[in-house]
């Protein structure tokens, strides 16, 4: 029996030698704990004060019903739950029957040998002792999952405080929308100078969803702003992603890797250089048409020593940059086939040059596309006016 819980037996009967035979029974007994209260109106009283493991009650007694305080007790809240043993004087079939219909647990023609007595105050008190213990640890654990979802809620306060504020002004204007699929994604974006004339704009998409992903697209994001990769020139897409890969190997992540998209815009010549690790294809939308800039590399860390490519091309005037996760088109339909790349390309371009709110459109779309208010991925797109 626990030592936290010990066992409390309450005797409730209006016979003092009833009382004083009980206690002499269970005296020699360890870890265990008698009250007598001879008065029934007393008994609530004195059971939610005492708290006991089991209690023991007479049915016949002056001034009360025993089978309408065995109703009390299972009625009162303090009460309801704990093992009821009701005493009496002979055996009566009907009246049992009526005790354990109004949630008695146990029947005993008193007093038996202290033998039984002591084995069924022990059988009765183990079977609540363990429900107390249950209870305990669930609530322990409801606390735990508090202060967990708190911790989490702050750490997704913490990593959507990392994203960028939209560029308003300058020859680059930028927004986006991101909504997680859970409160911590593992889809991460920015953009920043790097120089007067250069501007980098990435977004990385790591696997799987929770704490795990998050801290990798945290630190990986960190990396990428802080140009923390010594020997870069991190005006060069593909030497970035290779350096990324040689920092960031799955079997020192916890088996995590990511897919990423990282470009670098010259406003003064509209150059724009790009590479690509495992990532959905960025579009380019102009006058001209519609570009999907595409590159063959890996998603990073999957395959040690990669190197990756910089590809460029020449950007015309008023043209729009889009940059996404998978999340943005990887929908499932109500006739359970999936929305693909190709679907959602042909859907964004004229939505592209329709302009206003494009990513809040998107959204809305693929949520009514998918007949859910969640989406079951993160869904991350970064618009560029170039």
């Amino acid at each position: 029996m626990s030592a936290d819980f010990p066992v409390k037996v309450l005797l409730v009967d209006d016979q003092p030698i009833v009382g004083e035979t009980v206690r002499r029974m269970l005296a020699d007994e360890p870890n265990l704990q008698f009250r007598f209260c001879p008065d029934p109106s007393d008994a609530l009283d004195t059971a939610a004060e005492f708290a006991p493991t089991v209690i023991l009650q007479d049915l016949v007694m002056p001034d009360i019903d025993g089978l309408q305080l065995v109703k009390f007790f299972r009625a009162h809240p303090a009460t309801r739950e704990i093992p009821l043993v009701v005493l009496s004087s002979k055996e009566e079939p009907a009246t049992k029957a009526k005790a354990f219909a109004l949630g008695a647990n146990d029947y005993m023609v008193k007093l038996p040998d202290k033998l039984e007595v002591i084995a069924r105050v022990r059988y009765h008190s183990r079977g609540y002792i363990a429900l107390l213990e249950r209870n305990e640890a669930y609530k322990a654990l409801a606390e735990k999952q508090r202060e967990l979802a708190a911790e989490v809620n702050r750490a997704a306060k913490y990593v959507r405080s990392l994203l960028p504020k939209p560029l308003a002004d300058g020859p680059v204007k930028i927004d986006w929308k991101f909504v997680p699929s859970t409160q911590l994604a593992g889809d991460m974006f920015g953009y920043h100078w790097i120089d007067p004339d250069h501007l980098a704009i990435y977004l990385l998409d790591v696997s799987g969803h929770g704490v795990g992903s998050a801290l990798l697209a945290v630190s990986a994001a960190n990396v990428i702003a802080n140009q923390g990769l010594p020997g870069v020139d991190v005006r060069e897409p593909g030497p970035v992603l290779t350096k990324l890969n040689d920092m960031f190997q799955m079997e020192r992540q916890d088996e995590k890797y990511f897919t990423i998209w990282y470009g670098v815009f010259r406003p003064k010549d509209r150059q724009l250089a790009w590479s690509n690790a495992g990532h959905p294809p960025a579009l380019l939308h102009s006058a001209a048409g519609c570009v999907e800039m595409e590159a063959d590399g890996l998603a990073v860390g999957m395959v040690p020593g990669m190197t990756y490519d910089t590809r460029t091309l020449s950007v015309p005037e008023e043209a729009t940059l889009l940059v996404f996760s998978d999340g943005v088109f990887e929908i499932e339909k109500a006739d359970s086939s999936m929305w693909t790349y190709s679907d959602f390309a042909e859907y964004i371009k004229p939505e592209i040059a329709r302009g206003g709110d494009l990513s809040d459109r998107l959204h809305k779309y693929v949520r009514d596309l998918g007949n859910s208010e969640v989406l079951p991925d993160d869904f991350s797109i970064v618009r560029a006016a170039l």
